[in-house]
């Protein structure tokens, strides 16, 4: 076997070993989709449940909360960044941190100064690796995010809020992800979280609706609810269900991001696979040429040394 047959046989074998791994890894990310839409689809009854709980409490009843207050002149606002953990999911994260990067011009053009948190390695290491000062980073969850997760990201969010922003804390909160719209369609968007904004989610999806544009908090008016009774008060009574509410939207958000990433990376995987085809393919047809050219040298040898002799021969 000649030189160039050993370099094209060693390309075709390392592009087999990588085409295993892309394709196991193509096969994986499927799998993890179904389980990362069934999540979704157990969260949404209780995040439902929830938003119509707290617009039935905000329409019956005149409380200015904290938490649904505007704020007459906003001065900061905190962004969390919802990013993977792992790579190999395409323009994924790019997609992400450049629709962050867009919400936090636009607060900037306000003359808002901005808190940054993320969730997720690619996220932080990308604001690391160009020394941006992070308020809080969280990492490890971002394929399977849990309640417990999400609550703490509450709890860190709401003490930012509640705190003045003289001593570093924030007037608004938004959060930026990937929606899930089909194994093929994904959109990175943004939605403020805190002053709330109470958003009633489409009865038959299974992603929950998330408005993009930051506006003020609304209530649902239009929709008929029960009489109720609010002991021992309506403003009690949203101190214990705007945290849950909370929680259950950064939940939702979470959950989202955590399929739109394992589309993205099943997407990137089988795109690999058919290049890998592909380049194996390509290979295949050098490595054939060049065995050809070397036979072809071969015979031309050949036939020139029988030449050779009998010239020899016949002198």
């Amino acid at each position: 076997m000649g030189a160039q047959q050993r370099v094209f046989k060693a390309k075709i074998n390392s592009t087999k070993s990588l085409r295993k791994i892309f394709k196991a890894m193509e096969l994986i990310a499927a799998s993890r989709i179904q389980k990362a839409i069934g999540r979704v689809q157990a969260a949404s009854p209780y995040a439902n449940a929830l938003t119509r709980a707290v617009s039935a409490v905000a329409t019956q009843s005149n409380v200015d909360h904290t938490l649904t207050t505007e704020p007459e002149n906003a001065q900061r606002a905190a962004v969390v960044v919802i990013g993977p953990d792992r790579g190999f999911a395409g323009a994924y994260s790019a997609n992400v941190i450049r629709e962050a990067e867009e919400l936090v011009r636009m607060l900037g053009e306000d003359g808002k100064q901005v808190s940054l948190y993320t969730v997720g390695r690619k996220a932080e290491t990308y604001y690391t690796f160009r020394e941006r000062e992070l308020a809080r980073a969280w990492t490890g969850f971002s394929e399977a995010p849990e309640a417990a997760h999400a609550r703490e990201i509450g709890e860190q969010l709401v003490e930012a809020f509640l705190t003045d922003t003289a001593d570093g804390g924030v007037d608004e909160i938004y959060l930026v992800y990937t929606r899930f719209i089909s194994s093929i369609a994904r959109e990175p968007e943004y939605r403020r979280l805190i002053p709330l904004e109470v958003v009633e989610a489409e009865d038959d999806s299974s992603v929950p609706e998330v408005r993009t544009e930051p506006t003020a908090p609304s209530f649902e008016q239009d929709q008929v609810f029960p009489l109720y009774e609010f002991e021992p008060s309506a403003e009690e009574v949203l101190d214990a269900l705007l945290p849950r509410y909370i929680d259950s939207r950064i939940l939702a958000a979470l959950l989202n991001a955590s399929a739109a990433e394992q589309a993205a990376r099943q997407q990137a995987m089988n795109t690999a696979v058919d290049n890998a085809d592909e380049l194996i393919k390509t290979y295949t047809r050098l490595a054939n040429t060049a065995r050809q050219a070397e036979i072809t040298q071969e015979l031309t040898e050949i036939v020139g040394g029988a030449d050779a002799l009998a010239a020899s021969g016949g002198e």
